[in-house]
């Protein structure tokens, strides 16, 4: 049920995502807003039991397990791709305070999101996330099963969206 309603899901930012400039700039775009978002996390803590963990690494798990619900091979690549950018996180934020990572992320974070819009300037259309909030989540697991595809380890997704 999960796969069907992940490749529904996909279909569906598939179609917001038709021109190849658009794809592309998402390539730039969806990570350096995920690391963004994880730069800013890693400045705070969360007790899990019994231990200070920083906060970037609960955001990742928890989104791992997320995508890894929705699709396993897919879920389990971007939890790969997510550790190196906790780590990077956790360093920014040990290595130059809270100034420097809320900097990191107001950087990576405009200049993500400056290329989701140069993209959908291409594409002609608003973001898929205007139109469903969700589709936010499935920006990443979009891009990461484009890759796949490239890369010959998933075959492309063909079916359209079901109402």
């Amino acid at each position: 049920m999960a796969t069907r309603f992940f490749e529904n899901q996909v279909a569906v930012y598939a179609t917001y995502h038709r021109n190849p400039r658009n794809r592309a700039t998402h390539f730039v775009g969806i990570p350096a807003i995920v690391f963004a978002l994880l730069a800013m996390a890693a400045q705070w803590r969360i007790p899990v039991m019994g231990a200070a963990v920083p906060a970037d690494w609960v955001v990742a798990a928890v989104s791992a397990l997320g995508w890894i619900a929705l699709d396993l091979r897919i879920g389990a690549a971007m939890a790969v791709v997510l550790v190196p950018m906790a780590l990077a996180a956790d360093w920014i934020a040990a290595g130059f305070g809270t100034g420097g990572a809320w900097t990191v992320f107001a950087v990576f974070f405009v200049a993500g999101w400056v290329f989701q819009f140069v993209g959908h300037a291409f594409e002609g259309r608003r973001p898929a996330l205007a139109d469903n909030l969700f589709q936010a989540f499935i920006g990443p697991m979009f891009i990461m099963a484009e890759l796949l595809e490239h890369l010959g380890l998933r075959r492309r997704h063909t079916a359209a969206p079901s109402a």
